[in-house]
């Protein structure tokens, strides 16, 4: 459709074009067609401009912050072999609760990557078993034995490299948590990238969680949004359940996607940042941050 307007048509002199009067119209819709032209160049710079706002606003503000609070910390200045590493006092004691257990924590990463994100792992205790499991992804296990996964007893509630966990799901029971934990061992045992570890954008630590979480639905597992990695998809999927079982997300390689499920609400991921807001219970989502509102722990029984 032509929004300008049509060029008039000049009067005649005794049947002769008037050469003025086609020059000054051709002039004139040359001037419409430079002016609109301007125009939407303007409405795209300032919808450029407001895009740009909203993603300083809402990705990369937060994670200034976090950034500016994590090197203001005085526990950063200290040496690996004096930070914390004993139990936050979040599981039971296996000598004293003879049931099944499964937990899933997360708790800041080490040195600078606590800034953007945490690192994630899950706990699980058999009944009668007397000590607990812990199936996790580390990165640096990869130089020396060529494998990132790692399935062995543990401190399930240990602070991590000084950073104290949180308590983000906990199922107990009998017969049917000892079922989950079987299929939680297979699934790390058939986890596809046990040779591979990135940071950024994964597969990592929380790839590995997510990846767990899918396999066993039951837990309807939400990780936090600065899991950074939890949204690398296996297998170069683009598009697969979320985490939690409840709803479905689309992502490119961990750098760019969207979620929207009951359980983690709707997010947004740009360059592995996340941002969201989970309507129940009701929280804000923000990347470097994580959540702002009310807490999402779930315990359970079996």
């Amino acid at each position: 459709m032509n929004l300008l307007p049509a060029i008039a048509v000049p009067e005649t002199i005794h049947g002769n074009v008037d050469i003025r009067s086609w020059r000054t119209c051709i002039n004139r819709h040359s001037q419409l067609k430079r002016d609109s032209s301007r125009t939407l160049l303007g409405r795209s710079l300032r919808l450029t401009g407001r895009l740009c706002l909203i993603f300083f606003v809402i990705f990369l503000l937060p994670v200034g912050c976090k950034v500016a609070s994590h090197y203001a910390d005085d526990n950063r200045a200290r040496s690996w072999s004096q930070l914390r590493h004993d139990s936050s006092q979040q599981a039971p004691d296996p000598f004293d609760f003879e049931g099944a257990v499964i937990q899933v924590y997360s708790a800041r990463a080490a040195r600078w990557r606590g800034a953007f994100g945490v690192h994630s792992w899950i706990a699980v205790k058999p009944s009668d078993a007397t000590h607990y499991t812990r199936l996790e992804v580390m990165g640096y296990a990869l130089r020396w034995s060529g494998s990132t996964v790692r399935v062995r007893s543990g401190r399930p509630d240990g602070y991590w490299y000084g950073s104290r966990p949180w308590l983000l799901r906990e199922i107990r029971g009998g017969k049917q948590v000892d079922e989950l934990i079987e299929r939680l061992i297979a699934a790390a045992q058939n986890y596809p990238y046990d040779d591979q570890y990135n940071v950024w954008p994964g597969p990592n630590s929380n790839t590995f969680i997510a990846w767990l979480a899918r396999e066993v639905p039951e837990l309807r597992l939400e990780l936090p949004a600065t899991a950074i990695g939890k949204d690398y998809l296996p297998h170069g999927a683009l598009a697969m359940q979320s985490p939690s079982g409840t709803g479905m997300q689309v992502s490119l390689r961990g750098m760019l996607g969207v979620m929207i499920a009951p359980e983690e609400g709707i997010e947004f991921n740009i360059l592995g940042l996340t941002a969201g807001i989970d309507l129940y219970p009701p929280a804000l989502k923000l990347p470097g941050i994580g959540r702002v509102g009310f807490s999402d722990y779930k315990k359970s029984t079996l």
